[in-house]
């Protein structure tokens, strides 16, 4: 069987499910970030423990992804993926009507266990199907559903809380992600190159290790923890700053400063295309620079340029993340899914490390311990981004996609 190329209908299709996919995974996932400061306020809790209520879905999604991605070996890529979308929409619905935190936060990370399905897999699925020279393109596209997903979840539960409350608003989310489950399902090509393997565990633990030994991918793996870990702690905590005088912006406004999730949308497919062209080293160091230099812009006090270092950040966030988890299934030199499924364990580790530790210096230093502690993994990133071009450039110098 021949790998889907660029320009076909099947090649649109797998873009328009995995786009939709993603949208789903990410809207139900990021839900409860704008809405922090409504839960901290009605169980009478801190902006770092009302984090819990996405951390705690974040570090379940890490720990099942690292299942999850072998069990697709098993039962095929396509059916694992439209589990995790079916079943984490119907939860989704049901945590909305969690009477205590305690409830909400078990709810939460049963969610984080069904949503690990999707991205645990679907690059693996693209790696396997997509034509090579067409792969950075694709990955791309997904990266960017992802970062609509996240985009509209948010937006609608900004303005759902302020029309109706939060609960309304986290069950109006996963309606919409149960339409979107079933759209997947029908459009999403089979997979053609996916070959079934036994579960045993012995090989499969063997294999996992292994990959920590496979040049390039520990560095890649680190990157993805500190990406995530800068981006949560800012999204996490904009919006306590944003409700709060001088700027004592509504629910609604706050969801839609994450409207500026579509310059992610575009960087993440653009920057995709520039990473197979010039190469994701120099195009990975270039990303880090950009989420540097946003991050530093929303320390300013003028609304909009604050809002433009989002924008800034935001754009540097999702180049990054579409160069690096593309380049895990070109250095993993066997069981794709499974490194795939490491990148993303470290990416949503620091997520739910990051997310909380960031709460803690916003309660001390306000948002400059913040941003000084995403600048501070910012250049830890930078220096490690280096660190791959050395551990990778033998293996890779032939290689046009790694110039």
């Amino acid at each position: 069987m021949q790998y889907i190329q660029r320009g076909t209908r099947t090649f649109k299709m797998v873009n328009v499910a995995l786009f939709v996919g993603g949208f789903n995974t990410f809207a139900i996932l990021w839900g409860t970030q704008p809405i922090l400061p409504e839960i901290s306020k009605e169980f009478h809790i801190s902006p770092a423990i009302s984090s819990l209520s996405l951390s705690s879905t974040t570090i379940a999604l890490a720990i099942s992804m690292l299942i999850a991605g072998s069990l697709s070996d098993v039962f095929g890529r396509k059916s694992v993926m439209t589990f995790s979308l079916v079943a984490s929409s119907i939860l989704a619905i049901l945590t909305a009507f969690s009477p205590s935190f305690h409830l909400l936060i078990l709810g939460r990370i049963f969610q984080g266990i069904t949503l690990a399905g999707l991205p645990a897999v679907a690059m693996a699925y693209l790696g396997e199907e997509i034509d090579p020279r067409s792969l950075g393109m694709a990955m791309g596209l997904y990266i960017s559903g992802n970062s609509v997903g996240g985009m509209g979840g948010r937006i609608i539960s900004g303005i759902l809380t302020d029309l109706s409350g939060w609960r309304i608003a986290l069950a109006g989310i996963g309606i919409i992600s149960l339409l979107a489950s079933i759209i997947f399902w029908f459009i999403l090509p089979k997979s053609s190159h996916f070959k079934p393997q036994k579960l045993a565990m012995k090989p499969t633990i063997t294999s996992l290790f292994s990959k920590f030994r496979e040049p390039g991918l520990p560095s890649i793996f680190i990157t993805g923890f500190l990406l995530m870990g800068s981006f949560v702690s800012l999204y996490n905590y904009i919006g306590f700053q944003l409700i709060a005088p001088p700027y004592s912006l509504s629910q609604t406004l706050v969801g839609f400063i994450f409207i500026v999730y579509t310059v992610g949308t575009f960087s993440s497919t653009w920057m995709g295309m520039l990473a197979d062209q010039y190469g994701k080293r120099r195009l990975l160091q270039i990303s880090l620079l950009i989420l540097l230099l946003g991050a530093c812009l929303t320390l300013h006090t003028s609304l909009w340029i604050k809002i433009s270092g989002i924008a800034i950040f935001t754009y540097g966030f999702f180049a990054g993340h579409s160069i690096a988890s593309g380049w895990v299934g070109q250095l993993a030199t066997h069981n794709k899914a499974q490194a795939s499924a490491i990148y993303l364990f470290f990416y949503y580790l620091g997520s739910s490390i990051g997310g909380t530790a960031s709460g803690t210096f916003y309660s001390s230093f306000g948002w400059t311990g913040v941003v000084a502690m995403i600048v501070g993994l910012a250049v830890i990133s930078i220096i490690i981004s280096i660190r791959i071009r050395v551990t990778s450039t033998n293996r890779f110098m032939q290689t046009p996609h790694s110039v």
